[in-house]
């Protein structure tokens, strides 16, 4: 369904019943990436599941301010809003997470429990910051320079992602015609908006987190296993887990255990 939120054309994917739980797709992803669990997740819970600014069928329009991560986290709440969720559950892929993590400080009351797969409360330092905004600034030039198809070329390569290699064929091939189906203006200006250097610093705010934490990571992803070490630290009600024989994208590389890791999280 298409749902109107601040003159951008939300699309949005619903599915299952009770209990209403957002989940939110990576950069370059779509709504699509949590199909495989709806079945699954759908029989306890009505999966809410949209395509973020900028990607996907949702709007992707010319101004940057609208993609920063706490216009994004308004939007999904005033989407939520819209579809008459008071609170939900959130579970948030990489800058999903980073999403998942803005909505859940900026909005307490909406949010129950909160996933965190591979993702972080962004950068410490206004040097680190201003050093990836100079870095995503570049990538955002490539692709409006170069195209999309030249991008994903690119990204699929990047070390991050290297352990998806191992996947079968038929999965990469299905993740990159969804990549592909993007727009390289939405994908620019989501970098430029919500990327790590883009976004503030909520590492301060970690501790003012009520809610449960559940943290993810893949045991091949040491970045990430590095960053949820630390904010397990400044979390008050936070969990880890960590997937064995997975990188970055635990739900599409251990689909069955992730799957199962969420299930067993959201039931108690």
């Amino acid at each position: 369904m298409i749902v109107p939120v601040q003159d951008i054309s939300y699309n949005i994917e619903v599915c299952g019943k009770d209990s209403p739980f957002v989940l939110l797709h990576g950069f370059t992803g779509d709504s699509s990436t949590w199909f495989p669990f709806c079945d699954r997740w759908g029989k306890s819970h009505q999966l809410i599941i949209p395509d973020i600014i900028g990607h996907g069928l949702t709007t992707a329009p010319n101004d940057v301010q609208l993609y920063e991560m706490e216009s994004a986290a308004r939007q999904l709440d005033h989407l939520l809003g819209q579809l008459g969720v008071n609170q939900a559950d959130v579970l948030g892929y990489s800058m999903g997470g980073r999403l998942a993590l803005t909505f859940a400080i900026l909005f307490p009351n909406r949010v129950r429990k909160v996933i965190l797969e591979s993702a972080s409360p962004g950068l410490k330092t206004e040097e680190e910051r201003k050093l990836r905004r100079k870095n995503d600034a570049e990538l955002a030039k490539r692709i409006k320079e170069q195209g999309l198809e030249s991008f994903v070329d690119y990204w699929e390569r990047i070390p991050l992602f290297k352990s998806m290699e191992q996947l079968p064929a038929e999965t990469k091939c299905r993740i990159r015609e969804q990549r592909l189906r993007n727009s390289a203006e939405g994908l620019a200006n989501s970098l430029l908006g919500m990327g790590t250097g883009a976004q503030p610093s909520w590492w301060h705010r970690l501790q003012d987190l009520t809610c449960e934490v559940l943290l993810i990571t893949g045991e091949k992803d040491e970045k990430f296993c590095h960053i949820a070490k630390q904010m397990l630290q400044e979390l008050k009600n936070g969990k880890w887990m960590v997937v064995k024989n997975a990188g970055h994208a635990i739900h599409v590389e251990e689909t069955e255990i992730f799957g199962t890791i969420i299930s067993d999280f959201l039931s108690h």
